[in-house]
């Protein structure tokens, strides 16, 4: 959950009932608004338009579904936007929300937020904004919540990611930091090793290092070589679920985890939760289930020091009359005070 790449963490035993959170929500919406079934079918009669959309913060139902369907934390990378930023103020905009506001409107759901900060690799290509995201990398990489340096890496190949791909290693190696790294979408096979020789030859130990978006022609050469190997997972592209289930059968679950998109195309947020119930319904052992949507990412990322267990084990108790920066999630509800946020004791 949380957006593009994001791992969420989810135990494998609360998702064992069958049929999926939003086709119950559903349907029990459809009873109540038409208990004795007299209008089914008559929505699919006329066309329906939305007036009003605030598309960047509809996340909010990222939040409450998630959470409901088990997911106790999320890790939000920094990404691309889908548009290019034109400016570094842009840049230090989107990065403050990140470590700032997101990690709070997180908590006010009952889920544990954290980041990833990095320039990435398609906006690399813009060197001048890019010098400029460099100068102030450093300053976000401290904050509070931040488990890695990410997503970088690679997407055409060109000499402007490989110099950031570096630069950014090299500053990860300072910071003593974990590394998301981010696999390109064209040539990948020959991206990922680039990606995992470059990162061995900038220091970078192999198990402080995640290599996402892997599919089945990278994955082999990932744990071979002692990388994490992170799996996002979308509806009809590139990796989906039951593919992901064949992967977990033939490899097991040393040093792989899954993560959902929630990005700005067709993604799932409930992908971690519906690929762990897909794998118990298809006999993949209980410990496997929990280490690929569970531990995994929490040992990789964990080795942050800015995560660990008890963060939802032992959390403060949801308090949504809490405000940041004079600001609230509330609009006109009465606020949730004093439940157990998601995966309280």
């Amino acid at each position: 959950a949380g957006t593009h790449g994001g791992v969420a963490f989810g135990k494998a035993h609360e998702l064992r009932q069958p049929g999926s959170l939003l086709g119950r929500c559903h349907r029990q919406w459809c009873r109540a608004q038409d208990p004795g079934g007299q209008r089914a079918g008559r929505i699919h009669q006329f066309s329906l338009r939305d007036h009003l959309v605030h598309q960047a913060p509809a996340q909010t139902l990222l939040r409450v579904e998630p959470a409901a369907a088990g997911i106790v934390a999320v890790i939000e990378p920094a990404f691309w936007l889908g548009q290019a930023r034109t400016n570094v103020g842009s840049y230090i905009d989107y990065l403050s929300s990140i470590v700032g506001w997101e990690r709070f409107r997180a908590s006010q759901f009952g889920i544990r937020h954290y980041c990833t900060i990095g320039l990435n690799s398609k906006e690399a290509n813009n060197e001048e904004l890019a010098e400029q995201v460099m100068e102030i990398l450093p300053l976000y990489l401290v904050k509070d919540g931040v488990v890695a340096v990410g997503e970088i890496g690679y997407d055409d190949q060109t000499p402007a990611e490989d110099r950031y791909y570096r630069a950014q290693l090299a500053l990860a190696g300072e910071l003593d930091m974990p590394v998301m790294v981010h696999t390109p979408h064209r040539d990948k096979k020959a991206g990922t090793r680039r990606s995992m020789d470059v990162a061995i030859e900038m220091g970078m130990a192999p198990h402080r290092v995640v290599i996402d978006h892997n599919n089945e022609e990278t994955v082999r050469d990932v744990l071979d070589r002692g990388f994490w190997a992170g799996f996002t997972l979308y509806p009809h592209t590139k990796m989906d679920s039951e593919r992901m289930v064949e992967v977990a059968r033939q490899y097991g679950p040393e040093r792989i985890f899954i993560d959902s998109s929630a990005d700005w195309g067709i993604s799932d947020p409930l992908a971690v939760p519906r690929t762990a119930q897909l794998m118990f319904e298809r006999g993949v052992p209980q410990s496997t289930i929990e280490a690929i949507c569970y531990g995994n990412a929490l040992a990789a990322y964990g080795q942050s020091g800015q995560m660990q267990e008890s963060d939802w084990l032992d959390p403060q108790s949801v308090d949504q009359r809490s405000v940041f920066d004079g600001k609230s999630v509330l609009r006109g509800q009465l606020p949730r005070v004093g439940e157990p946020a998601a995966g309280a004791r």
